[in-house]
């Protein structure tokens, strides 16, 4: 799992039955800045990701990726390789709380 920021929508006229009303997102994945750990801040990568919860562009998101993105009830017949599985609040590091960078 990866914390990630929702930065847009991705939209398909044509797709394989299965994946039909699944809303799909590009994702940014975030890590710890590692001198400082204050923060989070872009890999510099993107994803797309099934969204199983109603995420909208701008929020933090826990994403699963590889084959446990297949094992929640919502997924588990989609041939997908990334799943939105969490809304985030806040982010907790050394009893302090960081932010993603913008």
């Amino acid at each position: 799992m990866f914390l990630a920021r929702v930065t847009g929508s991705v939209v398909c006229t044509q797709k394989v039955a299965s994946m039909t009303g699944h809303k799909l997102l590009i994702v940014e994945p975030y890590r710890l800045d590692e001198k400082t750990r204050a923060k989070l801040t872009s890999t510099g990568r993107t994803f797309i990701a099934v969204d199983t919860l109603g995420a909208g562009e701008g929020e933090l998101v826990l994403v699963c990726q590889g084959s446990s993105a297949r094992l929640t009830p919502e997924t588990k017949t989609l041939p997908i390789d990334a799943v939105v599985i969490g809304l985030v609040d806040s982010v907790h590091v050394d009893a302090k709380e960081v932010k993603a960078s913008t």
